[in-house]
């Protein structure tokens, strides 16, 4: 179970026993806010994307849009979600609880800047009914991400 996986993964930094549960599910940002109770920009989503020779999540907030000219010119290829079966395979995580945390070896993660709005943000962690409250900081610690792009629209 993929949130068996984060829980041991979060176990590091002593943050494991911060995650939440829901009897609902949070599988979108929209269910997402409603569980932690904040704004659903504030939903820290998870992307999968891969390329013709990698895999990449990119974390950004609940109401960015990855602009495809912009992921483009970062990565020189076209944008390519993972498809629900791929996800698992590949990441780690099911639809509706991918996070950048626990993912499989060689997974590249990346925070968009559409997050740097925010003190604390809420990402999924593994399943479609978890999440956990961190920091900036506490994000790029937990996730092990390479680096902070810029490949969204529609958040300002």
């Amino acid at each position: 179970m993929s949130i068996e996986t984060v829980r041991r993964y979060l176990e590091k930094w002593n943050a494991h026993n911060r995650i939440m549960e829901f009897d609902t599910s949070s599988a979108t940002v929209e269910l997402a806010a409603q569980a932690v109770n904040c704004e659903p920009e504030r939903i820290a989503k998870t992307l999968a994307f891969k390329t013709k020779d990698r895999i990449i999540l990119i974390v950004t907030a609940g109401d960015a849009k990855v602009s495809n000219s912009k992921f483009k010119k970062k990565f020189n290829y076209k944008p390519k979600m993972l498809t629900p079966d791929e996800l698992e395979e590949l990441v780690g995580h099911e639809v509706g609880g991918v996070c950048p945390f626990g993912v499989k070896e060689g997974v590249e993660i990346y925070l968009d800047i559409s997050l740097k709005r925010f003190n604390t943000v809420f990402p999924a962690c593994g399943s479609s009914n978890s999440a956990i409250e961190v920091t900036l900081e506490e994000l790029e610690k937990f996730s092990q991400y390479k680096e902070w792009i810029d490949v969204c629209k529609d958040w300002f």
